[in-house]
């Protein structure tokens, strides 16, 4: 049932177009594994060989501590419409923050989000497709504005405080380049 691809297809493309949410899963070689759900409009294929995803402040920073140390990634969608299927893509990616470089022309890739943190940029070396059976139906009721009211109701200033204070070691205690002294 399973079948692998060197890069996405436009198959994955049109998957990937339809789904409302998108999971990330990294590790450190010791300590916990992280798998985070994510939303709204994030995540962006730009290539057969390349995810870039923009992530937004949250409660923790696992994902940038965990690439530090061990670049490894896997991005999963799970199909809740008629068409059973899970597609996971497999690679390692790099953490983009906005002090780098790079970090104004991916960011030009996405719309305007408050709370912009990290962009992740992906290079995937494999795609898979799985059976999607035991997969429950689910109808998406629309996206939720918590986060962004959130981080609007904090602003700029708050938002820096925010993230020095929740945001700078992993629940493993592994730094996570957030700022430029770490």
């Amino acid at each position: 049932m399973a079948k692998q691809f060197a890069g996405f297809e436009d198959d994955h493309l049109r998957l990937i177009a339809g789904q409302q949410m998108f999971f990330v899963a990294t590790a450190a070689a010791e300590g916990r594994v992280n798998l985070s759900p994510k939303g709204l409009d994030t995540l962006r294929v730009a290539g057969a060989n390349r995810l870039i995803w923009l992530n937004l402040t949250g409660s923790g920073s696992e994902t940038a501590g965990h690439l530090r140390l061990n670049p490894r990634m896997t991005v999963m969608w799970c199909s809740f419409a008629r068409r059973p299927v899970i597609l996971r893509a497999y690679g390692t990616a790099r953490v983009v923050h906005a002090r780098d470089a790079d970090w104004a022309g991916l960011l030009a890739l996405f719309p305007p989000e408050p709370g912009a943190r990290q962009i992740f940029d992906m290079t995937v070396d494999l795609v898979q497709t799985s059976c999607g059976y035991a997969v429950p139906f689910f109808e998406p009721a629309g996206e939720r504005d918590t986060l962004r009211r959130w981080a609007e109701d904090r602003g700029e200033a708050g938002l820096a405080a925010y993230r020095a204070e929740k945001n700078t070691i992993t629940l493993d205690g592994y730094p996570t380049g957030l700022l430029d002294d770490d």
